[in-house]
């Protein structure tokens, strides 16, 4: 249900957008949607810092066929390590340079295939800085779970190598949890690694800073997209297995990783092909595989919007696509196609040599740290250290929500939740009765919030029903055998109070599915994410679904129940409806940065608002509740 109610929506967005690229006629028309779609990408990442000293050095050389490679390392911030491998050709300089992100390789920038590639360009007139992203080969962010991520002195204590997440998708987009909460993203991150790794790449004298190219597959793909569209210095790229469109993402595989999730892009109309013509007309070389998981229909039809938008500026030969039938990969012939294009724009050499056969090197001649892992060797700061520096800075500005003008806080609550300030009455669409006792009887309800939207409810009724109306939502969905608890059963039968009980949107029966096993991310991961493209999270979602029921069942004198993931919901609720006299919160998150302090967690992207640290935390938003009640259980 919550799925096809959030497809809908994006459709709507999709289908504004297109309305609008197809009103571009002008050159002028396309040069100011450039910029303010890049201005509005940018924000939504979470912006960049300034720039401060790559403090870059080389620790070690290698010696290949026509090339030799140098193991750097250099700051993207301050005690933020980036460990790469520098290729170059043999001869006289300065060459064009070339940046290669990785994809989600284990070993980063020591993986077969981007060897290969920075190898092929090197043999073939190209320098190529090749680097580690967060969370692969030596720049794992977490390496044990009981490493506190807390920056200062105190915080750090040797720990043998180990990574705590696995997976470099999940360690990403567990960094992208408490990223989100302080305004970043996982995204903003990884796009800061690349600008600087750039300007790594055109401090060196053996490249020429006017003739830089990107190429990268898969995850290094969407990071070519990304840095070709926001960094003027990249002349020419070649995204590879990445470019779809999200309209064809979002109705086959879903969406991805936290790094492939920009907040609120749906909802200020940027596609997969905007990647593309935030640059034109600068060349770019689309390459994808017949047979990949990343749809190719919507890669066909972003090259085809890419196209017009490049024709409209008049160079509609500087943008190509390269399909070759083979799956998911760098493979052999999306490399020389990438090369070619490098050569054909940066060298000016509209040839077609091929890869041929060459070694490779061992994982440990490319390792630029003595343990393999920069955090174990300069004890330096993490991603989820960068959440944590930034949740700090905001520590002053959360500790004056509570004393806030009510009307002031509601309005900071609604923007960030994206809560409109009139919510409407749900629609009661069906009433039986489930049970009939003496004096007391049970009904199964189901109620409309939004279009779409259908809640199951039970209501519990006493002939002589008198107090407060409890309106209670359970995180695990409402009880099998359609019974109260124990503690909320005494309410019923000994105050006789009226209590309702509801499965809000995406839990319980209308739960995207069943979790075998404790996950990380939540069964409504895809959800979570849909709804954050959008600009609605899935915490205002259900807000709007409480605050939608009040309207319709409840009087101006009520208690509120959140058990695990609706506790949050229901001290959002309460901070915008007055008619809640009491909360009771049993077995639910207590604070965001708890959150950010101890970076692995489960299931909270589910109660992500983005940059809600920035305003205030969960605590801050129970102490605005007083003089009414907050009962933690």
């Amino acid at each position: 249900m919550l799925r096809r109610f959030l497809l809908a929506e994006t459709q709507k967005h999709f289908d504004a957008r297109k309305k609008t690229v197809a009103a571009l006629k002008t050159p002028d028309d396309i040069h100011k949607r450039q910029a303010e779609l890049k201005a509005k990408f940018i924000a939504a990442i979470g912006g960049f810092p300034k720039k401060t000293p790559l403090k870059g050095k080389v620790v070690g050389t290698l010696k290949g066929d026509g090339f030799v490679v140098e193991n750097v390392i250099y700051e993207s911030r301050p005690n933020h390590h980036v460990t790469a491998n520098f290729y170059i050709p043999n001869g006289k300089g300065p060459f064009p340079g070339v940046l290669v992100p990785c994809g989600h390789s284990s070993n980063g920038k020591a993986a077969d295939a981007y060897q290969r590639v920075c190898i092929l360009m090197a043999r073939n007139g190209l320098a190529v800085l090749c680097y580690d992203p967060i969370g692969q080969g030596e720049r794992l962010q977490l390496l044990d779970s009981r490493l506190n991520p807390d920056p200062s002195p105190k915080g750090r204590g040797e720990k043998t190598p180990k990574g705590a997440i696995r997976g470099s998708t999940s360690e990403h987009t567990m960094v992208g949890v408490g990223a989100l909460l302080v305004g970043q993203s996982t995204a903003g991150y990884r796009i800061w690694d690349g600008i600087r790794s750039i300007d790594y790449l055109v401090s060196r004298p053996e490249v020429d800073p006017k003739r830089i190219g990107c190429t990268g597959n898969s995850g290094g793909g969407t990071l070519t997209a990304y840095l070709m569209a926001l960094d003027d210095r990249i002349v020419c790229a070649a995204p590879s297995c990445y470019i779809t469109s999200l309209e064809r993402l979002f109705a086959t595989i879903g969406p991805q990783d936290a790094e492939q999730n920009i907040p609120g892009q749906v909802a200020f109309g940027m596609e997969h092909a905007d990647y593309v013509t935030l640059r034109a007309p600068r060349p770019t070389l689309i390459c994808m595989a017949s047979q990949d998981f990343f749809d190719q229909a919507g890669t066909k039809a972003s090259f085809a919007e890419a196209e017009q938008i490049y024709k409209k500026l008049g160079h509609g030969e500087r943008v190509g696509l390269f399909e070759y039938d083979d799956k998911h990969g760098f493979s052999k012939p999306r490399r020389e196609a990438a090369m070619r294009w490098m050569r054909r724009w940066l060298l000016n050499k509209d040839d077609a040599p091929s890869e041929g056969k060459f070694p490779s090197f061992k994982d440990e001649q490319l390792q630029c740290t003595r343990s393999g892992q920069v955090l174990a060797d300069f004890k330096g700061v993490s991603a989820f250290g960068l959440n944590l520096l930034e949740a700090r800075k905001y520590t002053a500005q959360r500790a004056q929500f509570a004393k806030l003008p009510v009307k002031e806080r509601q309005a900071t609550i609604r923007r960030l939740l994206a809560v409109p300030e009139k919510v409407p009455t749900a629609k009661q669409l069906s009433q039986k009765i489930h049970s009939l006792e003496d004096r007391l009887s049970t009904h199964k309800v189901v109620y409309e919030t939004e279009k779409g939207i259908l809640l199951p409810g039970l209501r519990f009724k006493h002939i002589q029903a008198r107090g407060p109306v409890v309106l209670y939502f359970p995180g695990a969905g409402l009880p099998t055998d359609g019974k109260l608890p124990a503690w909320l059963k005494d309410k019923y039968e000994k105050n006789h109070q009226e209590i309702w009980m509801f499965d809000l949107r995406g839990l319980g029966e209308t739960a995207p599915g069943v979790a075998k096993t404790p996950g990380y991310f939540g069964v409504d991961q895809r959800e979570a994410w849909l709804s954050l493209h959008l600009a609605r999270p899935l915490l205002g979602q259900r807000v709007l679904d409480v605050l939608a029921l009040m309207n319709a069942i409840a009087g101006d004198n009520v208690e509120i129940i959140g058990v695990g993931t609706t506790g949050p919901v229901v001290l959002h609720a309460a901070a915008l409806n007055g008619r809640i006299r009491e909360v009771t919160l049993e077995k639910s998150l207590r604070s965001w940065m708890s959150v950010v302090e101890q970076p692995i967690s489960f299931n909270q992207l589910t109660n992500v608002a983005p940059g809600v640290l920035k305003a205030y935390d969960l605590p801050d938003l129970e102490r605005s509740l007083s003089p009414r009640k907050v009962i933690v259980k």
